[in-house]
């Protein structure tokens, strides 16, 4: 096993942030956060052992040219958002892959099954959490 940890991040004002531990196949957190709670969290599991952190990227979403103005400040935000991410990782050497925003938006009947997980979560939870279920490090 190469990692102990994989994280899954959904970058926005509220951070989806998910943990799967490769060894007990499960999740050892998960939650909706601030994006400088989020640097904490992920601060913390990396001095606990090898982590690797898989983080959604808007900028590497295919233009639409049907955004409103209101949407594409939204996105742009997300988009430093993702480059503040990589800047962190970089700087903190921590392993780390940027994925294109794709196959990550469930419902939550869907998530529910896949994942096991009854508790209340957040859209950005639930990206997060798909970005990391079943991950084998």
């Amino acid at each position: 096993m190469k990692y102990a940890y994989v994280i899954g991040i959904d970058c926005g004002v509220n951070t989806g942030l998910a943990i799967w531990s490769c060894q007990n196949k499960d999740f050892d957190l998960f939650g909706t956060y601030k994006i400088h709670q989020a640097f904490e969290i992920v601060k913390d599991y990396f001095l606990k052992g090898h982590i690797f952190l898989r983080v959604e990227d808007a900028r590497k979403r295919g233009n639409s040219s049907k955004n409103s103005s209101a949407m594409a400040q939204g996105v742009g935000s997300v988009k430093r958002d993702a480059k503040i991410w990589e800047d962190f990782l970089m700087d903190h050497g921590i392993p780390f892959e940027m994925l294109a925003p794709k196959n990550t938006k469930v419902d939550v009947a869907f998530f529910e099954k896949a994942t096991k997980i009854k508790a209340r979560t957040s859209n950005h939870c639930r990206d997060a959490c798909m970005m990391v279920l079943n991950y084998n490090g």
